[in-house]
């Protein structure tokens, strides 16, 4: 009994073909990094929008000193990590383009809610760290003008 292997290496191949863009919907770190820093469409970008989108994003118990929100397509920020970055210091990538980006500091005090926060708004080339072609991390130390 012979068995033909050419029906089942396509179906392996086609899987191998399909299967990473499926992946990414489902990268954990992937979907942090949107969650912390990721707004396609802000809302006012000023002191009210950093405490609303600091709480309802799960980064005020307790309040984070600081956080930067992206604001850009995915597949921009996507980008980055890919054609459209260059390799900076220890494993990152530097956007070759700028982006619109919100910074929320923390105003001090009380390190627990409720949060009070002050914007920053600008356009700055971002620095990620990837992993699979995905940013995972916003390097907030470093932004160049």
């Amino acid at each position: 009994m012979t068995v033909s292997l050419g029906p089942l290496l396509l179906v392996f191949m086609l899987d191998l073909v399909v299967t990473p863009p499926a992946l990414a919907q489902d990268d954990p770190r992937y979907n942090k990094f949107l969650s912390q820093h990721y707004d396609a469409k802000p809302r006012g970008r000023d002191d009210r929008y950093c405490d609303r989108t600091m709480r309802s994003r799960g980064l005020t118990s307790p309040c984070k000193d600081i956080n930067t929100f992206v604001h850009g397509s995915k597949d921009s920020i996507k980008a980055v990590c890919g054609k459209d970055g260059e390799p900076y210091r220890n494993n990152l990538r530097i956007s070759t383009s700028q982006f619109q980006v919100t910074i929320c500091k923390h105003r001090g005090g009380s390190p627990w809610p409720p949060c009070r926060y002050r914007a920053s708004r600008g356009s700055r080339h971002i620095v990620v760290a990837c992993e699979n072609g995905l940013p995972v991390h916003l390097d907030e130390s470093v932004f160049s003008q």
